[in-house]
């Protein structure tokens, strides 16, 4: 079939390809794209044999290009789309809309394509571009699950003022009965199917799964109303176990700590009515309460190994008495004692005399005062006084985290918990290969089942309160370079400050933010 001739060459199409027949040399290469836009099947698959054949006569046709069909239909890789290209004329379809409607109607039943078919415009139709003849409906994903849990209170002391008497409150204990509703999660939701152009169905994602976080001893799930639900195993108090909810078993004391009771240690949370009296000490490994508003004085010892202490009057430490937290500490005063918290250090007035070690010590800024003493924070040490007229010396101290051993520290500790991870996925392979057959099983084999459970529960919980130390300590590096010492009002001459290795001691009255700039102290 001849496609085109002039007196130079003829264009033939033969078998789905595209020839050549030069009968006179002098046709220029560039003119011969207009052939191929008025004739636009054409698709050239050579140029440098086109440009050969231009330039000499030849005896037989040579092969240039393929003579492309006058509509073809793609389907992409996924199924949800397909593409429709038209190799004719604007003025081809146009004139023959009807067979041009009927080529696209069986091209589409060729591949199968049933689903989303798209109505062509004629008006938009481009020779050579894509034009979307099909779309799929794609899959929605599920509804990621959903988690809340019962809110433990803020532990943020309110400083109160009468006239009279000055108080120092806050929510401290929140009481919880057996079985009490903790937290719950409402699953995640299968998603919605889709469909191809294919009609085939296109599975949906489920929505994300989220672990509940709680802690296991003091509580367990159920389901119920299509929810897992935390409850309490005991009546205690409620306690946020480092991200975790929980409950702690709960000592309630009427009185006071002292010649009645003997000293006292509880594995779980105490609060106190009265007060600890002098010699006596209580420790507890949840939070302690002291809630008699004459404070605590000369007690020897009280310590929360994993939650906070609070003191609703002040603390006369006599030289003797220390107070420890695994996390935050809040007192009304403090007079000659020991305080060391992992956490922060919250003092309602003032600090007199006192040697105190936290994260972050914080004496109100408005009328706080730190007098004599150390005070050694990791993080910032706020205050509106420190010192006094007298020059008396008061240390405020940051000793900021060593940004390379922390990496190191972080780096071993991910290591070990790594190793952690993967004997629990061993002991979890072990336990789910069992569980089919448990029944099955002799008593000693029901025994070395229960062994592994234990040290299954073991492992995982090691591993989280791993994770929770990793997870500190790369808090603790955020906020290196952020150290700081705030006093509001007046900090008076004797007053030392250190921040890392930089230290001065101020000879003036001044206030302010004292950090760090360009590696010196900014006093």
């Amino acid at each position: 079939m001849v496609i085109f001739e002039n007196q130079f060459f003829e264009v033939s199409e033969k078998d789905g390809k595209v020839y050549v027949k030069t009968v006179q040399i002098g046709f220029m290469l560039k003119d011969f794209d207009t052939i191929v836009r008025l004739n636009p099947r054409i698709k050239l698959t050579n140029f440098a044999v086109l440009k050969q054949v231009l330039n000499e006569i030849t005896p037989k046709p040579v092969e240039i290009g393929i003579w492309l069909p006058p509509v073809t239909v793609e389907v992409s890789r996924d199924k949800m789309s397909a593409s429709l290209f038209v190799y004719e004329t604007l003025d081809d379809i146009r004139s023959n809309s009807q067979k041009f409607q009927q080529n696209v109607l069986a091209l589409l039943k060729q591949h199968k394509i049933v689903h989303g078919i798209q109505d062509i415009k004629l008006e938009t139709v481009v020779s050579g571009k894509a034009i979307l003849i099909a779309q799929g409906t794609p899959p929605v994903k599920g509804d990621d699950a959903k988690i809340s849990y019962l809110e433990v209170p803020e532990r943020k002391p309110v400083i109160r003022e009468d006239g009279k008497a000055d108080y120092y409150d806050m929510n401290f204990i929140y009481e919880i009965d057996e079985g009490a509703w903790l937290g719950e999660k409402i699953h995640a939701q299968a998603g919605t199917p889709g469909t191809n152009v294919h009609g085939e169905v296109v599975v949906a994602q489920r929505g994300r799964d989220i672990p509940l976080k709680y802690d296991r001893k003091s509580a367990y799930e159920i389901e119920e109303d299509g929810k897992t639900v935390i409850r309490s195993k005991i009546s205690g108090v409620l306690e946020d176990y480092k991200g975790m909810v929980g409950v702690n078993h709960h000592l309630p004391v009427n009185g006071d700590v002292g010649v009645e009771t003997g000293n006292i240690d509880f594995n779980g949370s105490i609060s106190i009515r009265g007060t600890v009296q002098a010699g006596f000490s209580v420790i507890a490994k949840g939070d302690i309460s002291i809630e008699g508003p004459e404070g605590v004085s000369g007690a020897k010892l009280i310590k929360s190994i994993d939650g906070d202490v609070f003191i609703r009057g002040g603390i006369f430490g006599l030289g003797e008495t220390r107070v420890e937290a695994g996390g935050s500490i809040f007192v009304k005063h403090v007079n000659e004692a020991n305080l060391v918290a992992g956490g922060d250090v919250n003092i309602g007035f003032y600090s007199l005399g006192s040697n105190i070690r936290a994260h972050s010590i914080l004496v109100d800024k408005r009328k706080g005062k730190i007098i004599g003493g150390t005070a050694i924070a990791k993080s910032a040490i706020v205050s509106a006084i420190t010192g006094n007229r007298l020059e008396r010396r008061t240390e405020l101290i940051i000793n900021s985290v060593n940004k390379a051993d922390g990496l190191e520290l972080i780096q071993s500790k991910a290591a070990l918990l790594k190793s952690m991870q993967e004997d629990i996925l061993q002991l979890e392979a072990q336990v789910n290969r069992i569980l089919p057959i448990v029944h099955n099983l002799t008593k000693p084999q029901i025994a070395a089942f229960e062994q592994t459970k234990q040290k299954l529960a073991s492992n995982k919980e090691s591993a989280a309160s791993l994770d929770r130390e990793i997870k500190q300590l790369m808090s603790d590096l955020r906020s290196v370079g952020k150290e700081e010492i705030n006093v509001t009002i007046e900090a008076y001459p004797g007053t030392y400050l250190q921040i890392g290795k930089k230290s001065t001691i101020l000879s003036r009255t001044t206030n302010g933010r004292f950090l760090l700039e360009f590696g010196e102290l900014n006093v």
